[in-house]
């Protein structure tokens, strides 16, 4: 039988790699649990923990095709973050110049969420669990 536990991680490709890992790790305060140079790839991995189960791997290549990233595009569509207190972390996202949307209310759960993007536009949302 299939079983998943949960998601391991989420792979995210950026394109500076310096501006993402400081957002990631330094804005973001995910845990930095190792950083890896590629030189046969010319490329990073750096491995941070969103918690004891979760990760980001952040990637660098030198010259990675753009994707299109609104929310509504084809794929992925975004990545959500569960969060306890949405205003302290709107705040602290605006603290470090971090444009969020308007609070929405979920219709079909009750709760509130925001959308804001990394250095890169990919859409996150913080969810207000």
């Amino acid at each position: 039988m299939f079983s998943v536990s949960h998601v391991h991680h989420v792979a995210i490709i950026c394109s500076d790699y310096e501006r993402s890992k400081h957002f990631y790790s330094g804005i973001l305060g995910f845990k930095i649990l190792k950083e890896t140079y590629r030189e046969a790839r010319l490329s990073y991995k750096l491995d941070l923990a969103i918690n004891q189960d979760q990760q980001i791997e952040l990637f660098s290549f030198p010259t990675p095709p753009a994707r299109p990233s609104r929310p509504e595009a084809q794929g992925l569509r975004h990545l959500a973050f569960a969060v306890s207190d949405l205003h302290a972390c709107i705040q602290h996202l605006e603290q470090n110049n971090i444009a969020t949307e308007e609070i929405r209310l979920d219709e079909l759960t009750g709760k509130r969420f925001t959308f804001f993007a990394d250095p890169d536009g990919l859409p996150l949302e913080l969810y207000e669990a």
